[in-house]
C-alpha cells in the first residue's frame, strides 16, 4: 500500500476546518480514537449497563427492517441471491439479544477478545448456521434520512447521538443504526457518500481497499441493484474465476475499532466489516465536495474525462527488465557495416530505384545511428521482410496504391496481427517502438525514409496493430515536446512523404489508435465497472 494511502490514526478530534483541509480532501481513511465516548448513547445503549432495556423502552414498539440471510455470518449485498428484508418489531430483536447474553459463558455481557471475526479461511466461517437469531442483522436502519422519502424508523434515538464537531458544517444525507446479536460480516462494498462509522458498543474490524483496487475486486455490474458490491466471496474466493483477486490482500488495510472509536471511510473506498457479538454502531453519510459541486449538465463531460483517464492506464508499461530481455532475445549485436537486408527484401524486390546492396549500407550507416537505433532498424526491417516472404509463398504481392509498383502486401496473416493485437507482449512492432526513446525512434524512421521507404510503407499499412498505433502516437506526442516546430514539420513531411498515399498512412495510424481505444474502453467497463459491453451497434 502506498504511504499516501495509509490510514491515519488521530487521538484528538479535529476542528471542522482541519478535517476538511487535512483529512477529507485527501480521500484517505482516518481513525478517531474515543471520538464518541461523550455521546449519551455510549452509556445509555451499553448492553452491560442495561442498555437493551433502555432501547426497548425508547423504541421497542417501532417496526424495523431486518436482514435475514441463510449465508450468515456473511451478509451479501446481492439481496436477490442471499438476503431477505423482513419487518421485525424492534422489541423482538432486543429479545434475541437478551437471549444471546443469557446464554453467554458469564451470563452477563457478551464480549470478545478476538477483535473481530476470524480470517476468512477459519473453521468458524465454514460451520453451518441453523439458529435463526444468528441470521438476523439490523443493517442501515434510518435514524434520519434526507435523501429519500424513506420512513425514518428510529428517529427518537437522534437525541442520544451528538454530531462530531468536524461534521457540523456538513449536509448530512443519513444517520443509520447497525446492530447485530451474533458475529456478522458484510460483503465487500463501497458507499456513494463519505462515511463516518462510529462504534457505540462492541468491536468491529474493517478491511479497506482504495478505489484504484476495484479491478481486483470485480465489482458487480453497474446496471444491477448491487453495483457497489464486489462479486468476489472473500471467505472462499475462487481464483480461477477471479484471478486478479489473488493480489487483494496486498492492497488492503485492516483497522480495529473499539467502542467509542470512529472511522472516516471516503466515498468509493471498498470495505468489509466484521462485527463481534452484540455490536452497536451508528454511521453518518454526507456528500463529498466533488459530488456537491457537480452540476448535472457537466455529467457527460466528467464521464468522458474519467473514462479517458482509465483508458490511459490500460497500456502496460515495459519495465527495464523486459527491455533487457527483449534486447537479449534478438541474439545479435550489430557492428558497423553489418546489416541484413534480406535478399528478398521488400525495397529491393519491389522498387527498382531503391538503394541496394553496399550502396544501401553506406547510405544507411551515414546516419551514424546509435547502436540501439541500428538494432531496432534491423528488427523492423526483418519483421516486414519476414511477413513479405511468408506472403509471397501464398499469393502474389499487391500494390498499396493503384499507381505504384508492387510495394506492399495484402496478406491475411498480417491482417490478423493488426486486428487482434492489443498487448505489448503479443506485438513485436509495438515492443520495439515502446522501448525506444522518442528521438531515437524519429531517427530510425528517417533512416527508413531514406533507405527503405517501401518497407516503412508496409510496416505502417499492414503490420501496425492497434497497440502499435497507440504507442506510435504517444511517441510522436513526446517527440513533439522535445524538438522545435521547424524540426517537427521537417520530420512529418519526410515521414509521410515516403508513402504513395499519405492519407492512407494517416488513416492506418488513426484507425489503429481508435481500435486500441475501443478495446481499452471495453476493458475499463469490465475491470472497473463489471460491465461486459459488446461494442457499438452497426451504423451507430
Amino acid at each position: 500500500m502506498e504511504s499516501a494511502l495509509r490510514v491515519r490514526s488521530l487521538n484528538e478530534v479535529p476542528s471542522a476546518g482541519d478535517f476538511a483541509s487535512g483529512i477529507e480532501s485527501t480521500n484517505v481513511p482516518a481513525v478517531f480514537s474515543g471520538c464518541v465516548k461523550d455521546w449519551k448513547a455510549f452509556s445509555n445503549w451499553n448492553p452491560c449497563n442495561g442498555g437493551l432495556d433502555y432501547l426497548q423502552e425508547r423504541v421497542g414498539l417501532c417496526v424495523v427492517e431486518a436482514m435475514l440471510s441463510d449465508s450468515a455470518p456473511v451478509f451479501y449485498g446481492d439481496i436477490r441471491s442471499h438476503e431477505r428484508v423482513v419487518p421485525l418489531p424492534f422489541s423482538a430483536f432486543i429479545g434475541l439479544c437478551k437471549k444471546r447474553m443469557h446464554h453467554s459463558e458469564d451470563g452477563s455481557c457478551v464480549k470478545s477478545d478476538r477483535h473481530g471475526l476470524p480470517e476468512p479461511s477459519s473453521e468458524y466461517d465454514s460451520k453451518p448456521y441453523e439458529d435463526a437469531p444468528h441470521q438476523i442483522y439490523l443493517a442501515q436502519v434510518p435514524i434520519i434520512n434526507t435523501e429519500t422519502e424513506e420512513r425514518v424508523q428510529l428517529g427518537s434515538l437522534r437525541e442520544d447521538i451528538q454530531t462530531p464537531v468536524f461534521l457540523e458544517d456538513k449536509v448530512l444525507v443519513a444517520i443509520n443504526l447497525w446492530m447485530n446479536n451474533a458475529q456478522a460480516r458484510s460483503s465487500t462494498h463501497y458507499d456513494p457518500h463519505h462515511n463516518l462509522l462510529c462504534v457505540v458498543s462492541g468491536c468491529k474490524q474493517v478491511v479497506l481497499w482504495p478505489p484504484s483496487a476495484s479491478s481486483m475486486l470485480y465489482p458487480m455490474p453497474i446496471y444491477g441493484e448491487a453495483s457497489n458490491h464486489s462479486s468476489v466471496p472473500l471467505e472462499n474466493p475462487n481464483f480461477s474465476n477471479y484471478p486478479r483477486a489473488q493480489c487483494l490482500m496486498e492492497h488492503s488495510q485492516k483497522v480495529i475499532l473499539q467502542a467509542g472509536d470512529a472511522l472516516f471511510i471516503p466515498e468509493g473506498w471498498f470495505h468489509q466489516v466484521d462485527s463481534d457479538d452484540l455490536t452497536i454502531a451508528v454511521n453518518f453519510w454526507w456528500r463529498s465536495n466533488v459530488t456537491l459541486n457537480m452540476s448535472e449538465h457537466m455529467d457527460a463531460y466528467y464521464l468522458r474525462i474519467l473514462l479517458r483517464r482509465f483508458v490511459d492506464r490500460v497500456l502496460p508499461i515495459a519495465s527495464l527488465a523486459q527491455m533487457e530481455n527483449m534486447n537479449r532475445h534478438t541474439g545479435i549485436v550489430l557492428k558497423k557495416g553489418q546489416i541484413n537486408h534480406n535478399d528478398n527484401g521488400l525495397d529491393q524486390a519491389c522498387e527498382g530505384n531503391d538503394l541496394k546492396g553496399k550502396e544501401a549500407e553506406q547510405r544507411f550507416m551515414s546516419h551514424a545511428l546509435e547502436p540501439r537505433a541500428v538494432l531496432a532498424l534491423h528488427e523492423l526491417v526483418s519483421l516486414v521482410h519476414g511477413h513479405v516472404n511468408a506472403a509471397e509463398q501464398r499469393q502474389p504481392v499487391q500494390s498499396a496504391s493503384t499507381t505504384a509498383p508492387a510495394a506492399s502486401v495484402n496478406d491475411e496473416r498480417i491482417k490478423v496481427v493488426r486486428l487482434s493485437s492489443f498487448g505489448l507482449e503479443d506485438d513485436p512492432v509495438a515492443k520495439i517502438f515502446w522501448t525506444l526513446h522518442s528521438i531515437t525512434l524519429k531517427n530510425v524512421f528517417l533512416a527508413m525514409v531514406e533507405n527503405f521507404p517501401r518497407t516503412l510503407e508496409a510496416l505502417i499499412l499492414h503490420l501496425l496493430s492497434p497497440v502499435g498505433a497507440e504507442v506510435l502516437t504517444r511517441k510522436f506526442d513526446r517527440m513533439d515536446q522535445l524538438i522545435t516546430e521547424e524540426e517537427r514539420d521537417r520530420f512529418y513531411q519526410a515521414f509521410y512523404g515516403a508513402f504513395d498515399d499519405q492519407f492512407a498512412a494517416m488513416d492506418a495510424i488513426l484507425k489503429g489508435k481508435e481500435l486500441f481505444a475501443l478495446q481499452a474502453y471495453k476493458n475499463v467497463l469490465d475491470k472497473y465497472l463489471g460491465v461486459d459491453w459488446r461494442g457499438p451497434k452497426p451504423g451507430v
